[in-house]
């Protein structure tokens, strides 16, 4: 039988996300990894889907065992009962992590990259907490088992929002940190503008403390503990707070813009961004659509 060619990630029946291994990975030859390999990275087969859900199941459930042992009530009660589910977990995602780096030619380009490290660290807590010697060592063994969170991040591999909601803070990153380096100084102006206007008699204390009062007030969180006394800073603040309501939706649109440009993107096709338009041959009319059948003047078939 003719094996398929490794593909990177990409859309699978009904627009969900294909988790398949880059081909740097290396797909095996027929046999035994090989099937292990398309169970856990082909997730267009039956198999596949299933051990996709299963896996995405157990990590959310793994997640709430942490969750409800941080109650101290539950984990006074039933204690056993989560730890030895939460052993049963570590287990079973140790089995998953030494499956991935099995089935695969290459495992250490898998072990280094983004997802090789966060299966890793979805294991390592609860065996590194049988290295620590007890409760005297740390405040609270159970500070360990907070790593285990980190678990979630596994499911970032199969949820293709994640993916796009990624691309697009990456795409939008030179714009959103110009934007904060804009804030940045209007929260030194007015946060040095208030300390000469209030002064250390008010509770504005130095530039810093006021800068930290700047950032509180614009983002309208208003904590309460520095407050203006005089009426000009309580104009000032009063203008701050104002200034915070159009400030804090410009980084939303940056993001939902540029997540808007890509879903067009992607609905009209890498080609079709990339073409130039079309002319038409037979009446030189041009500006067709690179897809265009007919030409939108004349009537005629396009080349």
């Amino acid at each position: 039988m003719k094996a398929r060619k490794p593909a990177p990630a990409q859309k699978a029946t009904g627009g969900g996300y294909v988790p398949q291994a880059p081909s740097t990975y290396g797909r095996p030859p027929p046999g035994l990894r090989r099937r292990m390999y398309d169970i856990i990275f082909e997730a267009d087969t039956p198999a596949g889907r299933r051990f996709d859900i299963a896996l995405v199941c157990a990590i959310l459930l793994s997640i709430l065992v942490v969750v409800l042992d941080s109650v101290p009530g539950l984990h006074d009660d039933y204690g056993d009962v989560l730890n030895v589910l939460e052993w049963g977990f570590t287990l079973l995602f140790t089995l998953e992590y030494t499956a991935r780096l099995v089935c695969i030619v290459r495992p250490w380009r898998y072990a280094t990259g983004f997802f090789g490290v966060i299966d890793l660290l979805a294991v390592l807590p609860t065996y590194f907490s049988l290295l620590v010697p007890g409760s005297e060592v740390l405040l609270d063994i159970r500070i360990l088992r907070l790593l285990r969170v980190f678990r979630i991040f596994k499911l970032t591999l199969y949820i293709e929002e994640y993916t796009r909601l990624g691309e697009a803070l990456a795409a939008s990153g030179r714009k959103i940190a110009v934007f904060l380096s804009v804030v940045l100084m209007a929260i030194l102006i007015l946060g040095t503008l208030m300390y000469v206007v209030e002064g250390p008699k008010n509770g504005f204390t130095s530039i810093p403390v006021a800068m930290y009062w700047a950032t509180v007030t614009m983002t309208t969180v208003g904590y309460g503990d520095i407050t203006p006394h005089t009426h000009l800073g309580k104009a000032i603040a009063s203008f701050m707070m104002l200034l915070g309501w159009g400030i804090l939706a410009v980084p939303t649109g940056i993001v939902t813009a540029e997540m808007s440009a890509r879903r067009n993107d992607r609905r009209h096709g890498p080609v079709r961004a990339l073409l130039p338009p079309r002319s038409c041959a037979a009446c030189g009319s041009g500006g067709h659509e690179p897809d265009a059948r007919f030409c939108k003047d004349c009537g005629k078939a396009l080349d």
